[in-house]
């Protein structure tokens, strides 16, 4: 039996997914969580071989699980299912040890499909999405003005970014300078939604 945790903040969204894969005679959904932290606490206690999650989530996205799995040696590999379409996002997640990644208008044996060559120890990437990532530029950005730039295009000012960082308020604003800047980006607005657009917040 392949041993599956869903990571999935949309209640409805998470119990479809759970009833679809338990009709897989050698599936066996052993945990759901609603947010990222929750289910990295999950994955400690429960060890499952496939993590199936969302992108962007409460208190931890689908992204930094998966780099969280990668920390703590964890042996659960990560499939990603989201709306986004995003080739950025894409390419991060491949970045953080990823090893599935599809959309949510996929049809459920693709997803199954792709669960059990993940589990062999394959990727399963969206044809249309890995063609994508393939012809897009690379993310411009560092961490650091990832992290000042998201925080920006949710209404914080440099000073709230600075105590919520703990960088100098200075500091902040050469962040944001800087990303403004490899954005080609007139302000930080639209910065933020250059990069989101690209996936790379």
């Amino acid at each position: 039996m392949i041993r599956i945790l869903i990571a999935e903040d949309q209640t409805l969204v998470l119990g479809a997914l759970s009833a679809l894969l338990r009709l897989e005679p050698d599936f066996d959904v052993v945990g759901g969580a609603a947010d990222g932290r929750a289910a990295l606490a999950l994955c400690e206690h429960l060890v499952p071989d496939i993590v199936l999650t969302d992108i962007e989530m409460p208190h931890m996205t689908g992204l930094e699980l998966a780099q969280g799995l990668v920390q703590r040696k964890l042996a659960c590999r990560v499939v990603v299912v989201t709306t986004f379409a995003r080739s950025g996002y894409l390419r991060r997640a491949m970045e953080a040890g990823v090893r599935g990644y599809l959309l949510k208008d996929a049809p459920v044996d693709a997803l199954a499909a792709a669960i059990r060559v993940v589990h062999g120890g394959g990727r399963a990437i969206a044809p249309e999405l890995a063609l994508e990532s393939w012809n897009s530029g690379s993310d411009p950005l560092t961490e650091r003005e990832r992290q000042v730039l998201r925080l920006a295009g949710e209404g914080r000012s440099s000073s709230e970014i600075a105590r919520q960082v703990h960088l100098s308020e200075g500091t902040v604003r050469n962040y944001l300078s800087e990303a403004i800047s490899k954005l080609g980006a007139g302000n930080r607005v639209e910065a933020y939604r250059l990069a989101r657009d690209a996936g790379w917040l």
